[in-house]
């Protein structure tokens, strides 16, 4: 591995919020919309809690010229340049050429990275092709990064000042590597902050303006040091405190987040990233209480939801998918009667999955779900978004009835929110019962 050049080294001494961070997304897949520019969102987010901010996002084609011109262009501008993809092995992948002759670097052949590629492909039990050898190009003055689930290694060049970051472009191979290797050289140099420059205060069931309302005489007392913003989900809305004059210390925000959350009780979710799924992990852990779940409107979302987990058979039971009414009765027995008089999307057929999945899969909690998610179907009753949710408990069982305007992804989205959330209230309330009354009342 060759060291940087560092005969002009990168701006350390420049206030972290007033380094000049640039990204350039190339692939024509983004252009035509064959793919979704991810890359942004996740880059700018692990940026942004670091106290840094992305000033500009450019997604430029695979064209020589034209990647050549905008890097040209940010290299210019910026204090980092991040580029992602065109790092691999075919003939559209053009960046690494593109960007060494903006560079003035010439490229060089590693063997190092040519073992590594040939290891990755022997592991697999496949032929490399000769093509693959084009990913051990690098340049003559940069530092590897190693991709341990690709073969396009990305690459680190420190020069005139700057920094060039290269990233592949598939997320699985990009997001570890950025977490792992990229933010700590950032750090390293001054870039970015060693921890997050704001606490998040997560919160469900409550919306942006009322949230803002409840919590404005905390946000008064603590003045014009204190920095707000928010940022509004389906079904949750997170609240980001920090001290843009750095006149507030990480003590002093933590302070004023532990008096949000008491002010927001139940509607207070966790401080930090945490998704609703992994809060209600952890309290089935703690409690040793399981869960199962029945979906006909989500689909199987719900279920993902818990199995994303690593361990997650220690508290999830298992789930079942029944969207037609003989799979309602022959998997949770849910009665045919119950399905001819009140139809499959009632809260009686809710309370009825529920009901089926804790008893057929030993669980002491159950979700079920069920709705018209549209575009189609719905009647004069239950209109299109309409969902009922069911919330089984060792000490009894219960339904709701919701209505979500939107299209079918959003509708699945907010109900499988909302279901979370009734089952994180519920385990907060079981929480705080002593154990042996949790014994009794189960």
């Amino acid at each position: 591995m060759v060291s940087p050049d560092t005969s002009s080294s990168p701006p350390q001494g420049k206030p972290v919020t007033q380094v000049r961070y640039e990204l350039l997304t190339l692939g024509d897949e983004l252009l035509l919309g064959l793919a979704a520019n991810g890359h942004l969102g996740f880059i700018g987010g692990e940026l942004g809690r670091r106290g840094a901010g992305l000033r500009r996002n450019v997604t430029v084609t695979d064209d020589s010229e034209a990647i050549s011109r905008q890097f040209r262009e940010s290299w210019a501008a910026a204090d980092v340049v991040i580029i992602t993809g065109g790092l691999g092995p075919t003939s559209d992948d053009r960046t690494r050429e593109a960007v060494a002759g903006v560079l003035g670097q010439k490229l060089v052949f590693d063997p190092g990275i040519e073992r590594t590629i040939a290891e990755l492909f022997a592991r697999f039990g496949r032929v490399m092709t000769p093509n693959n050898l084009k990913q051990a190009w690098r340049f003559e003055r940069s530092d590897v990064l190693a991709n341990a689930n690709g073969t396009a290694p990305g690459l680190w060049v420190e020069q005139d000042g700057k920094v060039l970051c290269m990233l592949p472009g598939p997320p699985n191979e990009l997001q570890p590597m950025f977490i792992e290797q990229v933010l700590p050289r950032l750090a390293k140099l001054g870039l970015l902050r060693e921890r997050e420059a704001y606490v998040q205060i997560r919160t469900a069931g409550i919306g942006e303006s009322l949230l803002e309302t409840r919590l404005q005489p905390i946000f008064d007392r603590a003045g014009e040091d204190l920095g707000i913003a928010f940022c509004a989900h389906a079904g949750r809305v997170d609240c980001r405190l920090s001290s843009p004059g750095d006149r507030l210390g990480l003590a002093d925000l933590e302070e004023i987040a532990a008096e949000c959350a008491r002010v927001l009780g139940e509607d207070f979710v966790c401080y930090g990233h945490d998704s609703l799924a992994k809060v209600c992990a952890d309290f089935l852990r703690a409690q040793e209480r399981t869960l199962a779940v029945a979906e006909a409107a989500t689909g199987g979302l719900l279920a993902n939801a818990f199995a994303d987990f690593c361990g997650a058979v220690k508290f999830f039971a298992g789930g079942c998918v029944c969207c037609s009414n003989d799979a309602k009765m022959q998997l949770l027995d849910v009665p045919e009667c119950l399905l001819q008089q009140h139809g499959a999307v009632s809260s009686e057929c809710a309370v009825a999955m529920a009901t089926g999945a804790a008893e057929k899969l030993g669980a002491d909690y159950a979700l079920a779900v069920t709705g018209f998610t549209g575009p189609c179907g719905g009647t004069h009753e239950n209109p299109v978004g309409t969902i009922y949710i069911a919330l089984h408990a060792p000490h009894g069982v219960w339904s709701k009835k919701l209505s979500y305007p939107g299209p079918r992804a959003a509708v699945k989205e907010r109900a499988v929110n909302t279901a979370l959330d009734w089952l994180r209230r519920e385990l907060v309330r079981s929480s705080r019962v002593p154990p042996q009354s949790a014994r009794t009342a189960g």
